[in-house]
């Protein structure tokens, strides 16, 4: 990348134009005269690109007899100041739109520190789906509701649920207590 208004400065990323612009700005000079009416002018470098996250979640298989963890890309929403939890990057797992419930209770009904976020296709059954038997097994088959196509468990990072943090094995027994009792 270079600056586009001198064309003289060269730079790696977009952060580092950025981190860079306040030193470059006093000897950043435009290229041709036409731009020399706006010299003074008060010249912003481009907004950098939000950067990827990646956290792990916790993926039921339907054809697997165990959970997996697995590697999900977050893309950020807004600015951090709005406070929106970033975008998880699921259509590999689901074909359309998933739907979401967040799990806020663990096992007796006591309140998760860190609630979870779990992905799933209510259509899976209506399509012939077979039933998920990560979570068959994970319930031992006492599941109110047979569980079908694929299932992503992602974890909060806080109750106020503006991100992601890492979701694993310790996760699992308060997800099957939920896979038990939902209807």
């Amino acid at each position: 990348m270079w600056c586009s208004r001198c064309q003289n400065a060269w730079y790696c990323s977009p952060e580092h134009l950025q981190s860079d612009w306040p030193r470059h700005r006093r000897e950043c000079v435009p290229v041709n005269a036409a731009q020399q009416q706006y010299n003074s002018a008060i010249v912003t470098p481009p907004p950098a690109q939000p950067q990827l996250v990646t956290v792990t979640a916790i993926l039921f298989k339907p054809e697997e007899e165990r959970p997996q963890i697995i590697s999900v890309q977050c893309r950020p929403q807004g600015t951090i100041s709005q406070g929106l939890c970033p975008e998880p990057l699921l259509r590999d797992y689901f074909e359309g739109t998933p739907a979401t419930i967040i799990l806020t209770q663990g096992l007796n009904g006591d309140p998760l520190r860190f609630p979870l976020h779990i992905w799933y296709c209510p259509n899976s059954l209506q399509r012939a789906t077979p039933i998920n038997r990560a979570i068959h097994r994970l319930t031992r088959g006492v599941a109110t509701k047979a569980w079908c196509g694929p299932v992503v468990v992602l974890k909060f990072n806080g109750s106020r649920r503006h991100g992601y943090s890492d979701a694993g094995s310790n996760d699992l027994p308060a997800l099957a207590a939920y896979f038990m009792a939902y209807k």
